[in-house]
């Protein structure tokens, strides 16, 4: 669903939740958005983290983000994955 241009900072608009099979330092994992955008990862649980709103939206200046999150092991050589989703920001009449 589309996110309100109005919606406040620190709003959740995901949940995205990571798996690593393997044990010990290579098990644990780290989360990152690429790039400079509006939002930002919080730890939510074990193998879970939020995306929240960082900053105000402003759908005539981004009509939609294209979000990628790396994850990254603790392992030695670390390993690591992408993924992306777009969020669409839906207009709010402002006038």
């Amino acid at each position: 669903n589309p996110v309100p241009e109005d919606s406040v900072p620190t709003t959740v608009v995901a949940v995205i939740s990571i798996r690593d099979r393997d044990s010990g330092d290579n098990g644990e994992v780290s989360c990152a958005i690429d790039g400079d955008l509006p939002f930002r990862l919080e730890p939510s649980s074990e193998n879970t983290y939020k995306l929240i709103i960082a900053s105000a939206l402003d759908r005539e200046t981004d009509s939609a983000y294209n979000i990628t999150i790396t994850a990254t092991d603790r392992g030695s050589p670390a390993l690591w994955s992408r993924a992306a989703l777009v969020l669409e920001v839906s207009d709010v009449n402002d006038n």
